[in-house]
Protein backbone atom coordinates (compact mmCIF):
# COMPACT_ATOMS: atom_id res chain seq x y z
CA UNK A 1 0.00 0.00 0.00
CA UNK A 2 1.32 2.97 -1.32
CA UNK A 3 1.97 6.24 1.28
CA UNK A 4 -0.63 8.64 1.42
CA UNK A 5 -2.84 6.56 -0.98
CA UNK A 6 -6.22 6.10 -0.05
CA UNK A 7 -7.04 2.38 1.58
CA UNK A 8 -10.23 0.86 0.03
CA UNK A 9 -13.72 1.53 1.56
CA UNK A 10 -15.89 -1.46 3.26
CA UNK A 11 -17.71 -3.08 0.90
CA UNK A 12 -21.13 -2.30 1.88
CA UNK A 13 -22.38 -4.85 4.55
CA UNK A 14 -18.73 -6.07 5.64
CA UNK A 15 -17.33 -5.09 8.38
CA UNK A 16 -13.59 -5.40 8.99
CA UNK A 17 -11.54 -7.07 12.16
CA UNK A 18 -8.71 -5.73 13.70
CA UNK A 19 -6.47 -7.04 16.22
CA UNK A 20 -5.02 -10.94 16.32
CA UNK A 21 -7.69 -12.33 18.58
CA UNK A 22 -10.67 -11.46 16.51
CA UNK A 23 -8.80 -12.00 13.02
CA UNK A 24 -7.33 -15.54 14.51
CA UNK A 25 -10.58 -16.67 15.75
CA UNK A 26 -12.29 -15.54 12.48
CA UNK A 27 -9.90 -17.51 10.15
CA UNK A 28 -10.61 -20.73 12.04
CA UNK A 29 -14.04 -20.38 12.38
CA UNK A 30 -15.34 -22.31 9.48
CA UNK A 31 -18.77 -20.54 9.59
CA UNK A 32 -16.51 -17.47 8.82
CA UNK A 33 -15.64 -16.22 4.88
CA UNK A 34 -12.88 -13.72 5.12
CA UNK A 35 -12.37 -11.92 1.52
CA UNK A 36 -9.38 -9.80 2.09
CA UNK A 37 -6.51 -9.72 4.68
CA UNK A 38 -4.16 -6.65 5.01
CA UNK A 39 -1.18 -7.02 7.32
CA UNK A 40 2.57 -6.00 7.90
CA UNK A 41 4.66 -8.69 6.21
CA UNK A 42 5.86 -9.82 9.96
CA UNK A 43 2.68 -10.58 11.23
CA UNK A 44 1.33 -12.27 7.87
CA UNK A 45 4.55 -14.44 8.49
CA UNK A 46 2.99 -16.14 11.78
CA UNK A 47 -0.46 -17.26 9.78
CA UNK A 48 -1.58 -20.23 8.29
CA UNK A 49 -3.51 -18.92 5.25
CA UNK A 50 -5.81 -20.62 2.59
CA UNK A 51 -4.77 -19.18 -0.95
CA UNK A 52 -7.73 -18.51 -1.50
CA UNK A 53 -7.73 -15.09 0.82
CA UNK A 54 -6.00 -12.12 -1.09
CA UNK A 55 -3.48 -10.40 0.94
CA UNK A 56 -2.10 -6.83 0.96
CA UNK A 57 1.12 -6.07 2.85
CA UNK A 58 1.34 -2.58 4.39
CA UNK A 59 3.07 -1.04 6.91
CA UNK A 60 1.26 -0.22 10.52
CA UNK A 61 0.31 3.41 9.44
CA UNK A 62 -1.34 2.35 6.71
CA UNK A 63 -3.18 -0.53 8.39
CA UNK A 64 -4.36 2.60 10.84
CA UNK A 65 -6.00 4.60 7.98
CA UNK A 66 -8.07 1.15 7.73
CA UNK A 67 -9.81 1.09 11.03
CA UNK A 68 -11.11 3.51 13.49
CA UNK A 69 -8.41 6.11 14.62
CA UNK A 70 -5.92 4.52 17.23
CA UNK A 71 -7.65 0.86 17.06
CA UNK A 72 -5.31 -1.95 18.22
CA UNK A 73 -4.79 -3.54 14.72
CA UNK A 74 -1.72 -5.45 16.14
CA UNK A 75 -0.97 -5.47 12.12
CA UNK A 76 -3.74 -7.21 10.86
CA UNK A 77 -7.05 -6.35 9.06
CA UNK A 78 -9.63 -8.27 7.49
CA UNK A 79 -12.87 -7.51 5.87
CA UNK A 80 -15.39 -10.66 6.70
CA UNK A 81 -18.91 -11.47 5.58
CA UNK A 82 -21.40 -11.12 8.53
CA UNK A 83 -21.81 -14.34 9.89
CA UNK A 84 -24.93 -16.78 8.79
CA UNK A 85 -28.30 -16.43 10.46
CA UNK A 86 -29.13 -18.89 13.16
CA UNK A 87 -32.73 -19.73 13.96
CA UNK A 88 -34.18 -19.69 17.90
CA UNK A 89 -35.47 -22.81 17.48
CA UNK A 90 -32.00 -24.57 15.93
CA UNK A 91 -30.26 -23.28 18.33
CA UNK A 92 -32.59 -24.65 21.28
CA UNK A 93 -32.69 -28.09 19.42
CA UNK A 94 -28.94 -28.09 19.48
CA UNK A 95 -29.16 -27.24 23.17
CA UNK A 96 -31.34 -30.24 24.09
CA UNK A 97 -30.09 -32.16 27.12
CA UNK A 98 -27.08 -29.86 28.43
CA UNK A 99 -27.08 -27.65 31.11
CA UNK A 100 -25.67 -24.39 29.85
CA UNK A 101 -27.26 -21.13 30.46
CA UNK A 102 -28.95 -18.84 27.56
CA UNK A 103 -27.97 -15.31 27.77
CA UNK A 104 -30.75 -12.79 26.57
CA UNK A 105 -30.47 -9.08 25.99
CA UNK A 106 -33.47 -6.63 25.74
CA UNK A 107 -32.49 -3.58 23.53
CA UNK A 108 -28.43 -3.49 24.48
CA UNK A 109 -27.38 -1.52 21.51
CA UNK A 110 -23.41 -1.19 22.26
CA UNK A 111 -21.15 -2.96 20.56
CA UNK A 112 -18.69 -3.26 23.45
CA UNK A 113 -21.27 -4.48 25.80
CA UNK A 114 -22.44 -7.23 23.82
CA UNK A 115 -18.68 -8.21 22.73
CA UNK A 116 -17.89 -8.39 26.61
CA UNK A 117 -21.22 -10.48 27.08
CA UNK A 118 -20.04 -12.40 24.03
CA UNK A 119 -16.45 -13.11 25.89
CA UNK A 120 -18.29 -13.98 29.32
CA UNK A 121 -20.86 -16.43 27.24
CA UNK A 122 -17.78 -18.36 25.81
CA UNK A 123 -16.07 -18.58 29.17
CA UNK A 124 -18.84 -19.82 31.10
CA UNK A 125 -20.10 -22.09 28.47
CA UNK A 126 -23.59 -20.00 27.83
CA UNK A 127 -25.08 -21.87 24.43
CA UNK A 128 -25.71 -18.50 22.90
CA UNK A 129 -26.70 -15.01 23.42
CA UNK A 130 -30.37 -13.97 21.85
CA UNK A 131 -31.06 -10.50 20.40
CA UNK A 132 -34.08 -8.48 19.51
CA UNK A 133 -33.03 -7.72 15.60
CA UNK A 134 -33.78 -3.86 15.44
CA UNK A 135 -32.17 -3.10 18.85
CA UNK A 136 -29.13 -4.61 18.60
CA UNK A 137 -25.38 -3.62 17.10
CA UNK A 138 -24.88 -5.51 13.76
CA UNK A 139 -21.21 -7.12 13.42
CA UNK A 140 -18.22 -4.72 13.45
CA UNK A 141 -14.64 -4.36 14.49
CA UNK A 142 -15.28 -2.90 17.59
CA UNK A 143 -17.52 -5.81 18.52
CA UNK A 144 -15.36 -8.67 17.75
CA UNK A 145 -12.19 -6.43 19.49
CA UNK A 146 -14.48 -6.75 22.84
CA UNK A 147 -15.42 -10.41 22.58
CA UNK A 148 -12.10 -11.26 21.46
CA UNK A 149 -12.50 -13.98 19.65
CA UNK A 150 -16.27 -15.48 21.18
CA UNK A 151 -17.99 -13.46 18.16
CA UNK A 152 -16.40 -17.05 16.29
CA UNK A 153 -17.55 -19.21 19.32
CA UNK A 154 -20.81 -17.99 21.00
CA UNK A 155 -24.11 -18.61 18.50
CA UNK A 156 -25.85 -15.35 18.42
CA UNK A 157 -29.42 -15.61 17.52
CA UNK A 158 -31.53 -12.20 16.34
CA UNK A 159 -34.92 -12.42 16.20
CA UNK A 160 -38.06 -9.75 15.19
CA UNK A 161 -39.98 -10.41 18.26
CA UNK A 162 -38.26 -10.58 22.15
CA UNK A 163 -41.43 -11.89 23.75
CA UNK A 164 -42.21 -14.36 21.65
CA UNK A 165 -38.82 -15.74 21.92
CA UNK A 166 -38.85 -15.71 25.36
CA UNK A 167 -41.78 -18.17 25.00
CA UNK A 168 -40.08 -20.11 22.44
CA UNK A 169 -37.55 -20.15 25.30
CA UNK A 170 -39.72 -21.44 28.29
CA UNK A 171 -41.39 -24.18 26.42
CA UNK A 172 -37.50 -25.41 25.55
CA UNK A 173 -37.26 -25.74 29.41
CA UNK A 174 -35.69 -22.55 29.91
CA UNK A 175 -36.57 -20.60 33.32
CA UNK A 176 -36.38 -17.25 32.80
CA UNK A 177 -34.61 -15.01 35.29
CA UNK A 178 -34.44 -11.10 34.66
CA UNK A 179 -31.96 -9.23 36.33
CA UNK A 180 -33.97 -6.00 37.77
CA UNK A 181 -32.59 -3.70 40.15
CA UNK A 182 -36.64 -3.21 41.81
CA UNK A 183 -36.42 -7.17 42.07
CA UNK A 184 -37.22 -8.36 45.92
CA UNK A 185 -34.83 -11.15 45.61
CA UNK A 186 -31.44 -12.20 44.50
CA UNK A 187 -30.48 -14.71 41.61
CA UNK A 188 -29.47 -17.02 44.27
CA UNK A 189 -32.32 -17.47 46.29
CA UNK A 190 -34.52 -17.47 42.65
CA UNK A 191 -32.94 -19.58 40.59
CA UNK A 192 -33.22 -22.80 41.80
CA UNK A 193 -31.65 -26.07 39.90
CA UNK A 194 -33.44 -25.14 36.34
CA UNK A 195 -31.48 -24.65 33.39
CA UNK A 196 -31.40 -20.90 33.21
CA UNK A 197 -31.98 -18.24 30.75
CA UNK A 198 -30.70 -14.62 31.78
CA UNK A 199 -32.46 -11.85 30.60
CA UNK A 200 -30.55 -8.35 30.11
CA UNK A 201 -31.87 -4.88 29.67
CA UNK A 202 -30.10 -1.67 28.50
CA UNK A 203 -27.91 0.80 31.11
CA UNK A 204 -30.47 3.05 32.54
CA UNK A 205 -33.12 2.06 31.40
CA UNK A 206 -33.54 -1.60 31.89
CA UNK A 207 -35.91 -4.03 30.49
CA UNK A 208 -39.06 -3.02 28.99
CA UNK A 209 -42.12 -3.93 30.78
CA UNK A 210 -43.15 -6.03 27.75
CA UNK A 211 -39.65 -8.38 28.41
CA UNK A 212 -40.23 -8.10 32.30
CA UNK A 213 -43.83 -9.87 32.06
CA UNK A 214 -42.43 -12.75 30.01
CA UNK A 215 -39.91 -13.89 32.48
CA UNK A 216 -40.66 -16.43 35.20
CA UNK A 217 -39.00 -14.42 37.60
CA UNK A 218 -37.04 -11.33 38.78
CA UNK A 219 -33.76 -11.12 40.70
CA UNK A 220 -30.94 -8.55 41.53
CA UNK A 221 -27.66 -9.12 42.35
CA UNK A 222 -26.12 -8.11 46.28
CA UNK A 223 -24.24 -4.99 45.21
CA UNK A 224 -23.57 -1.85 47.59
CA UNK A 225 -26.17 0.92 48.15
CA UNK A 226 -23.25 2.96 47.31
CA UNK A 227 -23.74 2.11 43.45
CA UNK A 228 -26.63 2.38 41.93
CA UNK A 229 -26.05 -0.34 39.28
CA UNK A 230 -23.72 -2.33 37.14
CA UNK A 231 -22.33 -2.20 33.35
CA UNK A 232 -24.36 -4.73 31.62
CA UNK A 233 -21.35 -6.68 30.64
CA UNK A 234 -20.09 -6.88 34.40
CA UNK A 235 -23.41 -8.06 35.54
CA UNK A 236 -23.85 -10.54 32.75
CA UNK A 237 -20.58 -12.00 34.46
CA UNK A 238 -21.50 -11.77 37.38
CA UNK A 239 -25.04 -13.91 36.71
CA UNK A 240 -23.15 -16.36 34.54
CA UNK A 241 -20.60 -16.53 37.44
CA UNK A 242 -23.31 -17.22 40.19
CA UNK A 243 -25.21 -19.92 37.78
CA UNK A 244 -22.19 -21.86 36.83
CA UNK A 245 -21.40 -22.25 41.08
CA UNK A 246 -24.76 -23.25 42.50
CA UNK A 247 -24.59 -25.57 44.44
Amino acid sequence: MRKGHRPSQPAQGRPRFWGRHAVLSALANPDRTVKRLWGTREAVAALDLPPVIPVTYADAADLGRLVPHDAPHQGLVIEVDPLPDIWLGDLLEAAQGGRGPLIVLDQVTDPHNVGAVLRSAAAFDAVGIVTQDRHSPPESGALARSASGALELVPWVRVVNLARALEEIAEAGFWRIGLSGHAKGTLAQVMGDARIAIVLGAEGEGMRQNTETHCDELAKLPISPRVESLNISNAAAIALYAIATRG
